[in-house]
């Protein structure tokens, strides 16, 4: 691999000497004695990105002295100067449900350089891409020891078509490496592995560079490697694509918030606990579209592992990025995780020598600040929709019981339903629901081994899972922990919940069975299940019928906990309203009491065999018996063993077959992997942005409407039109396996977008679910609409609430909505990765202004919008004029502001979207 640089960055090239070798850099120091600006306030995240420029400078993409000098310009203006900048990642990170449609067009597109007469061979990543393959095991098999080579088998037989396809990627590519199934979540991976802090290339001369290892993801979780100092943000698969073929990421220099942590962590807490509560701040605080870097004393308290999982949970908190400088903790946490003593010690003297180490003195500007004492952290949740929802464990069962309340009296159910048994023998006789005001419903569970009461408020899943939390040894060994003790006092889950552990790494496995707690958790259901995301991104797996009946007959509202970082609704389960998140212990105490009715902080969680209470107290490990184990089991050698061979994979993926070569040959008869239709029938000129003329509005949508709602990822029924297609096509509801899993296949993907289960259409009074009203006014699927729509050729509109598009970067997001025919998203806010998206796909966002939103204006859908100022010369973010035509003839025009952000994303929107962008250019050269 070669690295390019600029022709102007050698005044600011040095050597450095460590230990036998020398290294060229850019240094930071030397910019500024070349009078460009006093750096030396500069927080470290946003230092990574002024090395990138002065590496970059004059390179031939746009990078000039006056770019750098703005960087010394933000210090002085108190932490803002939101100059447009183009920013060169060294290297891409993915999972497989986003990686595949990215192979996919990647494929594509050498199709499409080809039928423009151009070389397929341009078409090849430039920078280092890794494809980890976690997104695929979901939990079929649980709570016994043959869940996990069962739930292997199960995961090859749904997913071969996509192995075979990203096999022939890693042959047909260059630069491309694919980390094969069951060796753990890709983030987690990358922080342990992949990740080097400082990274080294030759330059085009053959001199060896070093330079901060930068990253951009294709799944929003990519900023967990910044707890390592790595700089990483997730973006969707369309600019990922584009990252990887040589295009700068176009960007404004982002605000700094600094995050002040001060104290220790007490008695009893987890860093889960700590997390939540930084999520809740950080949401208040406003951090969309910033980066926040973490900073104070109290970092001297706290492990790699656990700013890891503060950093994992960015996308939670909105930011771009959450960032630890390097310092002492950085280089203790290589040398464990099995790095290269060279390459530690170039760390060290690379941080020092360029003005990246935390030291006593460390003291940046910051755009604003904001400060936490860790010691006043106490056990917590959060749900049971929104990540930021943060509850003390002291509330819990009290916010679930309004959480009911207020479910019930919504659907005027304000008392509970009496359910008379239907099933042979006897009744179980009816439970108290502890907290309940007469809001609780209550159903009846008959299975072969008993019968059983369930009730609003059952957890019927309990997941350890998500490299947020698994890549933490700490709760990890306090899970194990908690398990020990409760077994030893003959504690078991509830027969009802679905227990798994599913974790980001095999090393995780190795220090489990190596302190002797896998056998412990086994004993209470927490069986190895496989290592991937699962239950996390909803793969949950199928619930036991009789209990998924129970719910369904009963309307109940089932409940999870998982140790993951995401909890939106429809997400983790069909059958589960409320989710919760949780650290590991916590998520196996409530295995143990089966119901988020039970005050976890003073009610009995059960009885011990003597038939005395046993309270979580009495389970808890102490930090000095987490500690102990930690230190005893975490060992480097065990990152060395399970490292050793990461690209190899098990027999099963060394049997995957490898057909087709420059090109793929399409198979027709798939159902996972289609040939786009993005580039067929593209021409060698771009063409222009032209007003939007008659749209009509295929949905109306509220606040938070996260891209789990836009392009879920979970199963699916045959009654949707996804799986209508599927049957159709001779594909058994056996084998649907789940939307993210099918990301290769565009014609499922569009018929997926806005068919979240739970999503709710402004439109339609009451109802839930993917549907609009049609051409005629008549309820029908989103999907069905937009085609009625597309044959007479009629553009369409969204409008939405705040924050449109949060969560996960899911490039479906922004690919399904243009596939339906939508040419604007008008909401009143974006996150950062699905504006992006929208843009790459030649979707225009824009915002309201002037306090205008979807209620004021009465919205209701049966409108007709028709957008000007875009023909012509359209200007970065300009606001234009909306004129929208009501059901009753009257007539409003407001001015929206147009979120096409930078010079470049015009460009991409003219040859409609990014990738169209990047082929064109390339069939040129």
């Amino acid at each position: 691999m070669t690295v390019q640089v600029g022709k102007d960055s050698a005044k600011t090239r040095k050597t450095l000497k460590v230990g036998e070798k020398s290294y060229d850099y850019y240094s930071i120091p030397a910019a500024s004695d070349a009078g460009l600006g006093d750096f030396s306030k500069l927080p470290a995240s946003l230092k990574v990105v002024l090395e990138n420029l002065l590496r970059f400078e004059d390179d031939g993409f746009s990078v000039s002295t006056d770019d750098i000098r703005a960087f010394a310009e933000w210090a002085e203006k108190g932490g803002k100067n939101p100059r447009e900048i183009a920013y060169r990642p060294a290297r891409v990170l993915m999972q497989d449900f986003t990686g595949v449609p990215a192979v996919v067009d990647l494929a594509a597109m050498r199709d499409g350089i080809k039928a423009l007469g151009g070389d397929a061979q341009k078409i090849n990543p430039l920078n280092p891409v890794d494809l980890v393959i976690d997104h695929s095991v979901m939990i079929d098999e649980f709570g016994n020891p043959r869940a996990f080579q069962m739930n292997v088998d199960r995961e090859y037989e749904r997913n071969m078509e996509r192995y075979e396809f990203l096999k022939w990627g890693q042959t047909a590519f260059r630069n491309f490496r694919v980390v094969p199934p069951g060796t753990g979540i890709c983030h987690q991976v990358n922080l342990e592995y992949l990740s080097q802090t400082v990274w080294t290339d030759a330059d085009q001369n053959g001199t060896e560079i070093a330079y901060p290892d930068t990253l951009v993801g294709t799944d929003s979780h990519t900023t967990m490697v910044n707890g390592a100092a790595v700089l990483g943000w997730g973006v969707g698969g369309i600019e990922a694509e584009a990252a990887m073929l040589g295009q700068p990421i176009s960007m404004l220099i982002p605000e700094v918030v600094g995050f002040k942590l001060t104290g220790e962590m007490m008695e009893g807490t987890t860093g889960t606990d700590l997390v939540l509560k930084v999520v809740e701040m950080l949401r208040e605080h406003g951090v969309v579209g910033k980066f926040v870097e973490f900073y104070g004393e109290g970092l001297d308290n706290l492990p790699l592992s656990q700013r890891a999982t503060i950093a994992n949970m960015a996308p939670e908190y909105g930011a771009t990025c959450g960032f630890f400088p390097i310092d002492g903790e950085t280089l203790r946490y290589m040398e464990q995780t099995g790095r290269d003593k060279d390459r530690i010690a170039l760390v060290e003297a690379y941080a020092k020598e360029n003005g990246f180490w935390r030291g006593a003195d460390y003291a940046p500007v910051y755009s604003s600040t904001l400060q936490l004492d860790m010691s006043t952290i106490v056990p917590a949740i959060s749900g049971p929709k929104r990540p930021q929802d943060y509850i003390a464990l002291t509330s819990a069962a009290t916010a679930f019981a309004q959480y009911v309340k207020g479910v019930r009296e919504g659907d005027d159910a304000s008392t509970k339903e009496e359910i008379r048994w239907e099933g042979e023998g006897g009744a179980p006789e009816p439970r108290d629901i502890p907290g309940d005001e007469g809001h609780h419903k209550r159903g009846y569970v008959e299975t072969d081994d008993g019968n059983y009461q369930l009730h609003d408020g059952s957890i019927v899943i309990a997941s350890i899972t998500s490299c947020t939390n698994t890549s933490n040894p700490y709760v990890m060994i306090g899970a194990g922990l908690v398990a020990r003790k409760a077994r030893e006092l003959g504690l078991n889950r509830k027969p009802w919940v679905k227990t798994s552990l599913a974790p980001g790494s095999q090393v995780v496995s190795q220090y489990l069975e190596a302190a002797g707690l896998q056998e412990d958790l086994d004993a209470i259901g927490f069986n190895l299940v496989g290592y991937g995301c699962t239950t996390c991104i909803g793969n949950s797996g199928p619930l036991d019928a009789p209990i998924s009946k129970a719910i369904n007959k009963y309307d109940l509202i089932a409940t999870s906990v998982l140790s993951g970082n995401r909890n939106f609704e429809g997400r983790i389960s069909p059958d589960v309203r409320a989710n919760y998140l949780a650290s590991p212990p916590l998520v196996v105490a409530y295995a143990l009491v089966g119901d988020m009715n039970v005050d976890l902080a003073s009610d009995p969680i059960g009885q011990d065999k003597d038939g005395n209470d046993v309270y979580l107290k009495d389970i808890w490990p102490s930090n000095a018996e987490i500690a102990e184990l930690v230190e005893k089991t975490v060992t480097r050698e065990a990152f060395l063993s399970k490292y050793a061979d990461v690209f190899k994979g098990d027999e099963k993926w060394q049997g995957v077959e490898v057909n087709g070569g420059e090109t793929y040959d399409w198979p027709p008869e798939s159902t996972y992997i289609q040939n786009p239709p993005y580039f067929q029938g593209m021409g060698p000129e771009k063409g222009t942005i032209e007003n939007i003329e008659g749209a009509r509005v295929l949905a109306i949508l509220g606040d938070m409407v996260t891209t789990d709602h836009i392009s879920p990822a979970g199963s699916f029924k045959d009654t949707t039109p996804a799986g209508k297609y599927l049957v159709e096509h001779q594909v058994p509801v056996r084998e649907f396996n789940s939307y993210g899993s099918r990301r290769g296949n565009h014609e499922v993907m569009m018929r997926g977008t806005f068919a979240n289960i739970r999503i709710k259409n402004e439109m339609l009074d009451g109802v839930e679910g993917g549907y609009t009203k049609g051409p005629d006014g008549e309820q029908m699927a989103i999907y069905d609409a937009a085609m009625a729509y597309g044959e007479k050729n009629t553009p369409l509109v969204i409008f939405a609430g705040e924050q449109y598009g949060a969560g996960s970067s899911r490039d479906w997001a922004a690919k399904g909505t243009a596939l339906l025919g939508v040419k604007a998203v008008i909401a009143e806010n974006f996150e950062r990765i699905h504006r992006s998206n929208l843009v790459g796909m030649g979707v225009i966002p824009f915002e309201f202004t002037g306090g205008d939103t979807r209620k004021t204006l009465g919205l209701k859908g049966d409108e007709t919008v028709s957008i000007e100022g875009l023909s012509g010369h359209l200007k970065p973010q300009a606001t234009v004029p909306c004129h929208i035509t009501y059901g009753d003839g009257s007539k409003t025009t407001i001015q929206i502001k147009c979120r096409i952000d930078t010079a470049p994303e015009i460009e991409y929107v003219e040859n409609g979207g990014v990738l169209h962008y990047v082929l064109r250019n390339l069939a040129k050269a």
